[in-house]
């Protein structure tokens, strides 16, 4: 927790550093790639700092950690944290690499906020980032541990042992160990990273989930093509290239949006190519003869848009207690619904626990509904493709 000594100085600091945030984040990159630019070609996603997501996504996490020491001192906002942990560890950040941001961070502050960062105010906020940092370095720490690895080295090669064509713009992976080696294991929702050498020579890492179950000699990931500007250089390289028999250097799984044990209800809500991690839970459930409620929740942009909608089906008719809810804004004859997803329509047993992956806006609308209709905030969790940017909207 913030000492005494701190807790006064950054609340009454919060709203000009808040103010300046997205100004601090600016500059701090830009001083941090010119430091180390091998950060930008090597770790960073080169395209959310071209659109400036990563910014906004950082900014957002400083904020919300800070007021949530102020507001709650006494405990810490986990679930942010974890998120956060696992997205680094799937990267293979170290606790050194700490040390860098903060060099560049605060002098960052520095120079944005000028003589307003008085020494006193620059010790209360190197409090607010070292217990988030440390927070993470423990959580990170104990991930490697778990995982199996030593700090950092996450990155194994894999053979593509099978390219399957799903829709016009999404693609699945079939992965396996060259050496005919057991896939890792891991936990229905998590995912893993892949890296690849782009033509400029760039190593560009991207997160995709591994979609089907824990258990099965190859893991698959499935990959949407991302147009507009900028477009995904990672997902248009494995479009591209990605072909069976090439090598691929993927990461030990991560990730904490994961099946719970237990036979509660739950509710899988996805959108888009967020349904990936939702086919690995589905598959787990039917591969153990699950006979638990589960309500699935899927909205896309029309049938053919929509990648395993017949693996999807298959999952959920080998369920016995599981029940379909399809949405489309072009439907055709399909039979789904029209439109936006409507949670509200779902009749959902007491005690259902939610778990929600796809864009933004489907995140916030789906959450909003489930708390409007008396789901406990403690029991919706959710993933996010790409920066997180509702970062302790939850906490």
């Amino acid at each position: 927790m913030l000492s005494e000594q701190a807790i006064p100085v950054v609340r009454a600091t919060l709203p000009a550093v808040g103010g300046a945030l997205d100004q601090i984040t600016e500059r701090f990159y830009s001083r941090l790639f010119a430091a180390h630019p091998e950060l930008l070609r090597d770790l960073f996603n080169r395209g959310n700092q071209a659109n400036g997501e990563q910014r906004k996504a950082l900014a957002g996490s400083i904020a919300a950690f800070a007021v949530a020491l102020l507001d709650n001192p006494d405990s810490r906002p986990d679930a942010m944290l974890s998120r956060i942990a696992h997205k680094h560890a799937s990267l293979g950040v170290t606790s050194a690499q700490y040390k860098v941001v903060h060099e560049h961070l605060f002098a960052a502050i520095v120079e944005v906020l000028g003589e307003a960062v008085t020494p006193e105010v620059a010790r209360s906020w190197d409090e607010v980032y070292w217990l988030m940092a440390n927070a993470l370095i423990a959580v990170e720490a104990r991930l490697y541990r778990v995982t199996g690895v030593p700090e950092g080295a996450v990155w194994r090669s894999m053979e593509i042992a099978e390219r399957q064509e799903e829709t016009v713009d999404t693609v699945s992976f079939l992965l396996r160990h060259a050496d005919g080696a057991p896939t890792d294991a891991f936990l229905p929702g998590q995912y893993v990273s892949v890296q690849v050498t782009l033509p400029d020579g760039a190593r560009q890492i991207r997160q995709y989930s591994l979609s089907s179950a824990p258990g099965r000699p190859q893991w698959r990931i499935t990959v949407k093509r991302v147009d507009g500007d900028p477009a995904g250089e990672v997902s248009s390289w494995l479009h591209a290239h990605g072909r069976a028999g090439d090598t691929l250097d993927v990461s030990a799984p991560f990730g904490d949006l994961v099946l719970p044990e237990g036979d509660g209800p739950l509710l899988l809500a996805s959108a888009g190519i967020g349904s990936t991690p939702m086919l690995a839970m589905l598959d787990h459930l039917a591969a153990t003869g699950s006979t638990r409620p589960v309500a699935v929740l899927h909205a896309d942009r029309s049938p053919a848009s929509h990648a395993h909608a017949v693996e999807l089906r298959r999952l959920v008719d080998a369920l016995p207690q599981a029940t379909l809810h399809l949405w489309y804004e072009e439907p055709g004859d399909s039979g789904a619904h029209a439109g936006r997803a409507d949670v509200t329509s779902l009749d959902l047993p007491p005690g259902t626990t939610a778990y929600l992956c796809g864009p933004l806006p489907f995140l916030r609308t789906v959450r909003g509904d489930l708390l409007g209709a008396g789901t406990a905030a403690a029991d919706i969790h959710y993933e996010v493709f790409g920066p997180d940017l509702w970062l302790g909207a939850e906490d």
